[in-house]
């Protein structure tokens, strides 16, 4: 089986692309630029983290667009990155952009980074969404291309010690793109929920 893995150099993919590397799964990395305040520290953490477990650079689809015509927090720095974060269509453009690269590879399935719906914020972070999406995506491709959430069980406290235990260090996961993390976007307050 092969199948496209949706990087972003965040701990979520990182864990992502090591479980699918750890099946066997030939594997294709993709980022996705979308205009993100903090894609280049994402793209750089994405690259040295994947060229630390061995797997292929990461190809790099440029929608840099989207994040100007579809302004949230984590897209233009004059909104409010935690109250602003929803960013419309987000998570449907990773996967129809990943499964249109999974049919010129002939892979199989698109792998995601999405937790347990449990800690879902938006609708686009819910097993009902994961099931539409492989639906459409089906009817657009004219065949059946997988949707993968390896993590759906996880709430990040379990992200975060199985990503330790394997030994994934050098993930980047603040949407502001800042040198040292912000503390206060929903990255950030991820693990800052889970310490609590």
């Amino acid at each position: 089986m092969s199948v496209v893995t949706l990087v972003s150099g965040g701990l979520d993919s990182s864990l992502v692309a090591l479980l699918a590397k750890e099946e066997g799964l030939e594997q294709f990395p993709l980022f996705v630029d979308y205009g993100q305040r903090a894609r280049d520290k994402e793209l750089d953490a994405c690259r040295r983290v994947l060229a630390r477990l061995d797997l292929p650079a990461p190809e790099v689809a440029g929608l840099g667009g989207f994040g100007s015509l579809i302004r949230s927090g984590l897209t233009d720095p004059t909104l409010r990155v935690l109250e602003d974060a929803f960013t419309p269509g987000r998570n449907m453009l990773f996967l129809l952009v990943a499964a249109s690269y999974a049919f010129q590879r002939d892979a199989d399935a698109v792998s995601i980074g999405l937790l347990h719906e449990d800690a879902s914020l938006f609708p686009d972070q819910t097993d009902a969404f994961l099931k539409d999406a492989e639906a459409i995506i089906g009817r657009c491709m004219g065949r059946e291309i997988r949707v993968l959430a390896p993590l759906s069980a996880f709430h990040k406290i379990d992200v975060v010690a199985l990503a330790q235990a394997k030994g994934i260090i050098g993930t980047y996961s603040c949407h502001l793109g800042l040198d040292d993390a912000c503390g206060a976007c929903i990255a950030c307050n991820e693990f800052n929920f889970e310490e609590a």
